[in-house]
């Protein structure tokens, strides 16, 4: 499937992991790959790959939909229209590694948060981990399922999306039944810092999945894709 992207890590083994990333309007998946570097020492068995967006957006950045005349009541339209061609580009990568979604995570800033946390609506499953840098819901979730483990990463300080929708954001999951963090990073504006990165780090490293917890209630035992570091 045909489609920008710049690949950060390419284990030599088969990948027991895969980890996309996402970047924001403007970026591109080179500068967005940087990020990736970030996750790469500690998951060396990961298949790491930063996606462009669908279209140009400036004179070196992609965008996945246009924020041009963008409103709360015209946000979702123009990510629904885009969303079947997000959603194909991470299975053909999972395809491409032979990694499941129990054992794939995206990793978003932005725009590419946006897409991302709008993937848990149109393809529930899709992964086991978001990892969501500074980014928002169109429209807050009514349903939600534990499959996947959403981690919201915020700046304090940012005055492009608000952290209000990343309060939001954790009040909705909760209330539908996900499964869901919040790390609020102060002083921090529109960016991500190296703490933004720890809380990143620390989570895919330490955070139990709650799933996992529901499995263990109900009697049920992990797949094999389950024990593994990053899920």
């Amino acid at each position: 499937m045909k489609h920008d992207h710049f690949v950060v890590q390419s284990p030599s083994a088969p990948a027991k992991q895969l980890l996309l990333l996402f970047h924001g309007v403007g970026d591109n998946p080179v500068s967005m790959g940087q990020i990736g570097s970030w996750f790469a020492p500690l998951f060396p068995d990961a298949l790491i790959v930063s996606v462009g967006g669908v279209e140009p957006c400036g004179p070196n950045g992609r965008q996945w939909f246009s924020v041009q005349g963008v409103t709360e009541e015209n946000r979702q339209q123009r990510i629904d229209a885009i969303m079947p061609t997000f959603i194909d580009i991470v299975r053909h990568w999972q395809k491409e590694s032979g990694v499941s979604p129990l054992a794939t995570a995206l990793i978003g800033f932005s725009q590419g948060t946006i897409m991302s946390l709008e993937s848990t609506k149109a393809a529930p499953g899709l992964a086991s981990r978001i990892i969501a840098f500074n980014g928002r819901f169109a429209t807050l979730p009514i349903s939600a399922s534990t499959a996947t483990t959403v981690h919201l990463i915020h700046g304090g300080e940012d005055r492009v999306i608000d952290l209000a929708h990343a309060v939001a954001a954790q009040e909705a999951l909760i209330e539908a039944g996900g499964d869901v963090t919040l790390d609020i990073v102060d002083d921090l504006g529109h960016a991500i810092d190296d703490r933004s990165i720890q809380f990143a780090l620390d989570h895919l490293r330490y955070t139990v999945p709650k799933h996992y917890f529901d499995e263990a209630l109900s009697g049920g035992k992990p797949q094999d894709d389950d024990i593994i570091e990053l899920l």
